[in-house]
């Protein structure tokens, strides 16, 4: 597989505006936010998981969402987005995106 081109400025700029929006929104979900960040800084799970002191495999794991992520983990990965961990009321969710009982 040929080496991905880096993305642009604006490209990046647009995927960390879109992040943004999406988590205000309550459109995210772990696995999803955490590769969304990913690529929103343009790195590879192996450069995401050296940059934030993880595991390729750990990043593997979150994206797929079968890691269990400690509260320092989570927080070392989401404070460079402006994000913080905590409680979501489950009537903000869309639909869509509640887990069921």
């Amino acid at each position: 597989m040929p080496p991905k081109a880096p993305l642009s400025k604006d490209q990046v700029s647009r995927l960390r505006t879109e992040l943004a929006r999406k988590a205000c929104d309550g459109e995210l979900v772990l696995p999803q936010a955490v590769r969304e960040m990913r690529n929103a800084i343009d790195m590879t799970q192996a450069e995401f998981a050296c940059h934030f002191g993880l595991t390729r495999k750990q990043v593997i794991d979150l994206e797929n969402g079968k890691g269990n992520p400690t509260l320092e983990t989570l927080k070392k990965v989401s404070r460079p987005f402006g994000f913080q961990v905590g409680f979501v009321r489950m009537d903000t969710f869309p639909e869509r995106l509640r887990e069921s009982d």
